[in-house]
């Protein structure tokens, strides 16, 4: 792939939880859980240039998000500060999927930007050391960085990887950003759901943990799961949300739904997969080499 006037491209794809189960509260008050990641051929897409002098310049703008706080700087001055690089990059960003909608666009920027800089500074770190690295930004980061649709326990990290049916998906988006945090705060949470094993999926009954905390809190979620389960027989979110998604044996019939979501909806489309997009883009050798 060659490169453009903004640099080198990359995606940053979505994902979805196909279930999320809450095992129960840790001492550190973080969440014992069971999920599986598989992502999605929709995303957002990351350019990166090189810089010899050094520095990490962001060329987009995100509303409400300080430089300090974007996941996608702090990614890359994580991983120049761990390995002494003295090479710096400009990233400017196609931002397309919405925040704080449970398709983890952040952490998936996040280890967007660690794959790239990985290639463009040259430093062949194993997609371990990196994901071990993209831990500390985000708990999703580890899976976009190994690039396996996972059996995921722990807070997430602990990843197994699986095969699944490569399905077409209908993603809706509610107008409504969900608060993590306040998701796993939430008195009415469940947290005893029993431990399943890998061998279990898919056929054993699974469930989105979070999803009835999030209907309560904030309704349109539960406006979307109700139009969707009646338009697809079945709906579940994804994540916290607030994205809601069901499974279509074909792209036609996925986009006939698509066709009648309600004025003022958003959705789109998109191809399940097991391995991710980033990771089939940088299987070409050539991405990232140019002459310096």
């Amino acid at each position: 792939m060659s490169e453009t006037h903004r640099g080198w491209a990359l995606p940053a794809p979505a994902k979805l939880n196909l279930f999320l189960h809450v095992l129960g509260r840790r001492r550190d008050g973080y969440h014992e859980l069971q999920t599986v990641f598989q992502f999605l051929g929709h995303g957002d897409t990351l350019w990166f240039r090189l810089r010899e002098e050094g520095g990490v310049v962001r060329r987009y703008r995100l509303p409400g998000v300080s430089v300090e706080d974007d996941l996608i700087v702090r990614a890359a001055r994580r991983l120049q500060q761990a390995s002494g690089t003295s090479l710096g990059v400009e990233i400017d960003l196609d931002k397309r999927l919405p925040m704080g909608g449970g398709l983890g666009g952040g952490s998936s920027d996040a280890a967007t930007v660690l794959l790239a800089l990985n290639r463009l500074w040259r430093l062949d770190w194993p997609l371990e050391r990196l994901a071990e690295l993209g831990l500390a930004l985000g708990a999703d980061v580890p899976v976009f960085v190994q690039g396996h649709a996972a059996f995921a326990e722990g807070v997430g990290e602990r990843l197994t990887a699986v095969r699944l049916p490569e399905r077409w998906y209908l993603v809706l988006a509610p107008p409504v950003q969900v608060d993590t945090a306040a998701i796993f705060r939430d008195e009415e949470l469940t947290r005893n759901t029993p431990a399943i094993k890998i061998s279990d999926f898919p056929g054993v009954e699974t469930r989105n943990d979070c999803q009835a905390v999030v209907v309560r809190r904030h309704p349109e979620v539960g406006e979307a799961l109700a139009w969707l389960e009646r338009e697809a027989g079945q709906a579940r979110m994804t994540g916290t949300g607030a994205c809601i998604f069901a499974p279509f044996p074909d792209v036609t019939a996925a986009r006939a739904v698509l066709a009648r979501l309600p004025a003022g909806w958003s959705g789109f489309v998109a191809r399940g997969y097991n391995r991710s997009p980033t990771h089939r883009r940088l299987e070409d050798d050539s991405w990232g080499v140019a002459k310096r």
